[in-house]
């Protein structure tokens, strides 16, 4: 009987995800197709200025997006590095919620690594500078320049290379914290950097918190 309950419990549980993945889509407020014109307008808009681009972005957002349908951390000086996958560059968390997060990640001096594998889909959407990417059985590598995206859907990776200086916004949709533990793990096993750790830890579950009290999952 004891195995049977614990049967039970494990199919309901994986019956629940199933059906929560099925409709996680009427929690998305973003729009991949709209982000990917702003990051092209912000370029535009602020040649050869990073900042510039940046601020673009979080003031469109700011006057499109009402503080009662999604929460945005407006603080642009809240950076924080981020190792991943053998990568390191920094990050500015723009939204985190349960089923989307919306960063600005790049470096100066140009990074590599692996992309992870996730369970969400991931739109990487170039400002400064160029990402190279590359699939196993590739021969050739693709090339990403300001104002394209790269698209990399859930349950795939690559390795990826921003070439010298590069800087994106980045849209992931789907099941968030469960990209933590790839997120985290270098600084874990590697950096053992806890300040960073600390502070990412801070800034996600405070904005992933704020968003839930609003109602945004």
């Amino acid at each position: 009987m004891k195995w049977l309950a614990r049967a039970a419990v494990l199919f309901l549980f994986v019956a629940t995800c199933s059906w929560l993945d099925t409709i996680k889509d009427q929690w998305y407020v973003f729009n991949p197709t709209s982000l990917h014109q702003l990051a092209q307008a912000a370029i535009a808009a602020n040649p050869n200025n990073t900042a510039g681009m940046i601020n673009h972005i979080v003031t469109n957002l700011t006057a499109e997006y009402p503080t009662t349908q999604i929460r945005l951390n407006k603080d642009s000086s809240e950076w924080v590095f981020n190792n991943a996958g053998g990568a390191m560059g920094a990050m500015y968390i723009i939204h985190a919620s349960i089923t989307e997060y919306l960063i600005i990640f790049g470096t100066p001096l140009g990074t590599e690594g692996h992309t992870g594998l996730h369970t969400a889909h991931d739109y990487f959407n170039i400002l400064v500078g160029e990402q190279w990417a590359f699939a196993p059985g590739q021969l050739e590598m693709e090339r990403y320049p300001a104002g394209s995206v790269h698209y990399l859907p859930r349950g795939t990776a690559k390795q990826y290379k921003m070439h010298e200086g590069c800087f994106a916004l980045e849209y992931a949709r789907g099941w968030i914290p469960l990209m933590l533990p790839f997120g985290l793990a270098d600084t874990l096993t590697s950096t053992l950097d806890i300040p960073t750790l600390y502070n990412t830890f801070r800034i996600t579950g405070r904005e992933m918190i704020g968003n839930l009290l609003i109602g945004k999952v």
